[in-house]
């Protein structure tokens, strides 16, 4: 999908709860790299101030303020300072918003800090860590949990392309299309949003990459009194973990990356990968509804339970559902709300609740699980997810492609999926006569030398197909990383709550231990 940012079930229940009587990712691609600039003294040997968390900011998702664990640990924050451009080291800074909370254990275990990204590229650490704390209240005995929100991302310079307003437009649009006036009038959209982009954030684009964002860490830790990096990377935070440890091998401490991208595939390749990822994510969903001893409210069989879907978003292209006024459900708010209920099993049952009220007319939940995915709150206010989400991804990949480049793909990718593949093929388009030319085809993450990394692949995570884990493994190159396998369902694995998984990575992160190459976890 275009881009994804995390939400509990519990998050979707609670705001569900008032709509019913019941309840892309994307990824990008770093450029290759070039050789570390001059280390700048001044700024690794800044301290930082921290304070106790205010409530995130609307480009963080809103909110209110993290409250203490059941610990007690408290959640502080604090503002790192970081070279705009790092080929200019001592020229402008841009902050570096950070949330920590301190290790719960004796002082004398302590390990030192555990950085965590969750993905995106686009998503709040700092809003995000407080949420999923609780599924790391072990790794908190020693180490200090910390996240940031990287370049470009919520309080970090965070890039703003359009408004409220503007992106519920943007996100109504037939993102599908179908005919000649249908695919200009798209393009046109696109062409409208990456220009306010420019116009908003010109400054800052150039600045971007993944490979900045990778030299902020090797700062981060440098200010936060590491001598190596142990961090924890998701989703598109294993691209970053794998480029950061590509550009500093020497620095890499316990690594795991959960949610492999794969860095070897092209933009169009990895578009390609993530229908056949979420067709299969989609058959799973539908075997198990099938499989329910009071039967799938939502088809007779599996194969039923897909072409009444099918069916539904064909309907939905010429006449949309009403659904959170005044906006309705088109084919590609319910095309995004699908995707992002199969983004974790636990959002099964609100897929099923959605399909059941689209089928009777109604398209409150499924538009409720779009906006999940856009980044759009209750109050009808988006975080910055989609503007960073884009901005970062066309300042790492190169290519740009043209209507014709869909049109001749297009085949492929409904072969893959005829629920997903118009929808990921068309989103192809991101870049289109973006202002900024992209690094590289796709990321560099080979790390000789680096210390072991734990790589974590899910066989039924349809964001990042499980079969980019051995393709990481091979590009960090040999006697680097370790594969650890889990037969599971939804986007990562740790987070699963699966016992064996979480027992393997907490032994490598708090003892060292690595596990044996291809161990499997069921």
């Amino acid at each position: 999908m275009p881009n994804r940012h995390r939400i509990r079930a519990t998050t979707l229940a609670a705001t569900a709860a008032v709509l019913v009587s019941f309840p892309l990712i994307g990824r990008a691609t770093a450029p290759t790299a070039a050789s570390p600039p001059p280390s700048t003294l001044n700024l690794s040997s800044q301290t930082l101030n921290w304070k106790d968390c205010p409530a995130p900011s609307a480009s963080e998702g809103g909110g209110s303020a993290p409250v203490p664990l059941p610990t007690g640990g408290r959640w502080q924050c604090a503002t790192m300072r970081t070279p705009l451009n790092w080929n200019d080291p001592k020229g402008a800074t841009i902050g570096i918003a950070l949330i920590r909370v301190k290790a719960s254990g004796p002082p004398e275990q302590r390990i030192g800090s555990l950085i965590f990204n969750f993905g995106g590229p686009g998503g709040s650490g700092v809003s995000t860590l407080p949420s999923f704390a609780p599924d790391y209240t072990t790794l908190g005995t020693r180490y200090d949990l910390v996240s940031f929100d990287p370049r470009g991302v919520g309080r970090s310079a965070g890039v703003i392309c359009e408004n409220d307003q503007q992106l519920d437009t943007y996100f109504q649009q037939d993102a599908v299309p179908s005919t000649a006036a249908e695919q200009q009038s798209y393009l046109n959209a696109i062409r409208q949003f990456n220009h306010a982009c420019e116009v908003n954030a010109g400054r800052l684009l150039p600045y971007l990459r993944t490979t900045d964002a990778a030299r902020d860490m090797d700062l981060m830790r440098q200010v936060l009194g590491d001598a190596r990096l142990h961090y924890f990377g998701i989703s598109y935070g294993t691209e970053l973990g794998g480029v950061y440890a590509h550009l500093f091998p020497q620095n890499v401490g316990r690594m795991v990356l959960d949610a492999v991208v794969d860095p070897t595939q092209s933009p169009a390749e990895s578009a390609l990968g993530q229908a056949r990822g979420f067709q299969r994510a989609l058959e799973d969903y539908a075997r198990n509804c099938v499989a329910q001893s009071a039967g799938c409210p939502v088809g007779s069989t599996a194969q039923d339970v897909q072409n009444r879907i099918v069916a539904l978003l064909k309907s939905l292209d010429s006449k949309p559902l009403p659904g959170l006024p005044p906006r309705v459900l088109t084919r590609t708010a319910a095309t995004s709300g699908i995707a992002q209920a199969l983004y974790s099993k636990a959002f099964w049952t609100y897929l099923t609740v959605g399909l059941q009220q689209a089928y009777a007319g109604d398209g409150k939940v499924l538009m409720l699980l779009a906006d999940a995915m856009n980044g759009r709150n209750e109050s009808g206010q988006y975080n910055n997810l989609m503007s960073a989400n884009v901005s970062i991804n066309c300042a790492d990949q190169r290519a740009r492609y043209t209507v014709a480049d869909v049109k001749a793909k297009l085949p492929q990718f409904r072969a893959a999926s005829p629920v997903f593949g118009d929808f990921l093929a068309w989103g192809m388009l991101s870049c289109t006569d973006w202002p900024v030319a992209g690094a590289a085809a796709h990321a560099d993450v080979s790390a000789p030398g680096s210390a072991p990394i734990l790589v974590v692949g899910n066989t039924g995570d349809p964001a990042t197909p499980y079969e980019g884990t051995r393709r990481m493994v091979q590009a960090l190159g040999p006697g680097v990383a370790v594969e650890l396998t889990f037969k599971g369902e939804g986007h990562g694995s740790y987070d699963s709550g699966n016992a064996c998984v979480q027992d393997v990575v907490n032994n490598y992160l708090l003892h060292g231990k690595v596990p044996p190459a291809g161990k499997v976890c069921t």
